[in-house]
């Protein structure tokens, strides 16, 4: 069983490659406290000259310095084309629960686009940051973004909440909720307020295939095909057998018990 933590997105590398993007890199840097600028040598007047105290400059290929930042960054934000970067770091990717999240910035401004590790990795929230400060467009894609609906693996991210579930569980629940099946979403701690505050906000309503309950006790498991349990309660064990691959449980920090 994986314990998944809230992913704070708080080291950030931005990676220019060119004079101008190096310009609209200065922009990122300023958007996101504690984020660092990487360009190449030869452009080292201009990369600190867009952020200053926080640009670092290397030599040689931009590919052999990929290794470092998946290792110390949580996200990368690359101001390089989107053909050229997914050369550049498909021989480093492990897995989604490893992998930065990465989001790709035209040099215009004009595109945010996620696209790796979009959910754990924050990818998809990165980008809407980047939306809002540079006036760009986010290209999201995962089915649940582009829907506004429930993203599985981001529920209560942003109040603090943790999740359980091994990788099958929240691939089967995310699947059941994508695909308008019947989901169960059972609160019993937490605060009540994460649906407008989930995933950069949802303006809408909670969709129509996920029912919620105030008791996972109350579900009628053969009517649904999955659960969303939030809650501090162990699983009673009685129920453990008929909830085995297709429950994802929410762990709220204790103070907004419910």
């Amino acid at each position: 069983m994986i314990q998944h933590l809230p992913f704070p997105n708080e080291r950030i590398a931005v990676v220019s490659i060119t004079r101008h993007g190096i310009a609209l890199a200065g922009k990122v840097v300023a958007a996101l406290p504690g984020a660092h600028l990487f360009a190449p040598e030869k452009f080292r007047a201009e990369a600190e000259a867009a952020a200053p105290g926080v640009a670092s400059c290397y030599s040689g290929k931009t590919g052999d310095q990929i290794p470092a930042l998946f290792a110390n960054f949580d996200g990368i934000v690359a101001i390089v084309s989107l053909g050229a970067l997914v050369r550049l770091i498909a021989p480093h990717l492990k897995d989604k629960e490893q992998d930065p999240g990465v989001v790709v910035v035209d040099e215009a401004g004009r595109f945010a686009i996620p696209m790796l590790s979009g959910h754990l990795g924050g990818a998809n929230a990165l980008a809407g940051i980047l939306a809002a400060n540079l006036g760009a467009t986010p290209v999201l894609t995962t089915a649940s973004d582009s829907r506004q609906t429930l993203g599985v693996d981001l529920l209560g991210r942003e109040l603090g909440w943790t999740f359980e579930a091994s990788h099958d569980e929240v691939v089967k629940a995310s699947a059941a909720v994508v695909n308008d099946e019947p989901v169960a979403l059972v609160q019993e701690a937490g605060s009540p307020d994460w649906w407008p505050r989930h995933a950069n906000g949802r303006s809408g309503p909670v969709p129509a295939n996920i029912k919620r309950f105030s008791r996972l006790e109350d579900v009628n498991l053969d009517a649904v095909a999955a659960v969303l349990w939030i809650s501090h309660r162990t699983l009673p064990p009685q129920l453990a057998p008929r909830l085995a691959g297709r429950l994802v449980t929410y762990r709220p920090p204790v103070e907004q018990g419910v």
